[in-house]
């Protein structure tokens, strides 16, 4: 399972579609995403953004598009990259971006069993 944190807004317009992600792929070459256990490390370039988001948690085996682990930021953590988009029938459960009041990430239960990294 790999997730990819999105605005609700964006996730509405594209929840219908078969699949999506060129607006990524023509800015990066690929999309971000994230495993469950470093899911917070990643949280904080979501602070800022006031609109609602939304996490999408996507199933790799059902994924058409190749997903490859890698570390671009020298963080020594490998996290997953799809090069390719992403076919919303690989999307498996969408969750709420939780924050406290102070707009940081609140884990969400489903992944408390998942330790962090």
């Amino acid at each position: 399972m790999i997730l990819h944190c999105i605005k609700k807004t964006d996730w509405e317009d594209r929840k219908n579609k078969t699949s999506w992600g060129e607006e990524e792929l023509a800015k990066d070459g690929f999309i971000h995403c994230s495993t469950i256990e470093l899911f917070w490390r990643v949280t904080k370039f979501f602070e800022e953004v006031e609109d609602e988001l939304v996490i999408l948690c996507i199933d790799e085996d059902q994924l058409e598009s190749e997903v490859v682990y890698e570390d671009t930021e020298n963080t020594g953590k490998l996290f997953p990259h799809v090069y390719g988009l992403i076919n919303n029938d690989a999307i498996v459960d969408v969750l709420p971006y939780l924050r406290d009041e102070e707009g940081q990430y609140i884990k969400n239960k489903e992944f408390i069993k998942f330790e962090d990294e």
